[in-house]
């Protein structure tokens, strides 16, 4: 199984006088943030299979971010901000899905996810706004082994 777990481009900051984050959803992509979506979705297009799924979180920065790619996708309130890595985990079959799957979502949650498949001594793996990571799920000898693919940045392509 492939996991590609991209998060969301730059978006704007966090709202003044919005203490709860209620407004946190609505947040948009800065014009840095619109041209890191493009220049990423231009590498992954050429890379990604045709029979991909992709799913998305409700918030506005992702579906931006994952509407730079042009192919259709499914929003899912799993993947909203505050989601944890078990979840996202469930939503994808990980590591029992078929076909290949990108993931449009947020920090803390993509990180964790990356710690915990690879084993990482952190609960956390760093990932900037815009980048990806392109993980797969193989046998070897009957053991269960994630292998990292890929790991790009929109400034590096």
């Amino acid at each position: 199984m492939d996991l590609i777990l991209w998060r969301h481009a730059e978006a704007e900051d966090w709202p003044e006088g919005d203490p709860l984050g209620s407004r946190d959803l609505e947040r948009a992509l800065t014009p840095r943030g619109e041209k890191q979506a493009f220049r990423m979705a231009s590498w992954l297009d050429r890379q990604l299979p045709e029979g991909a799924r992709i799913v998305v979180s409700p918030a506005r920065r992702c579906e931006q971010t994952a509407l730079a790619l042009g192919r259709k996708y499914k929003i899912r309130t799993e993947l909203a901000p505050g989601a944890t890595a078990a979840q996202l985990l469930e939503l994808v079959q990980w590591p029992l899905s078929k076909s290949p799957i990108l993931v449009v979502g947020h920090q803390p949650t993509l990180g964790q996810t990356i710690a915990q498949l690879l084993g990482l001594q952190e609960s956390d793996c760093p990932v900037k706004k815009g980048a990806l990571w392109w993980l797969r799920s193989r046998d070897r000898d009957g053991h269960s082994q994630t292998v990292v693919v890929t790991v790009q940045s929109p400034e590096m392509l």
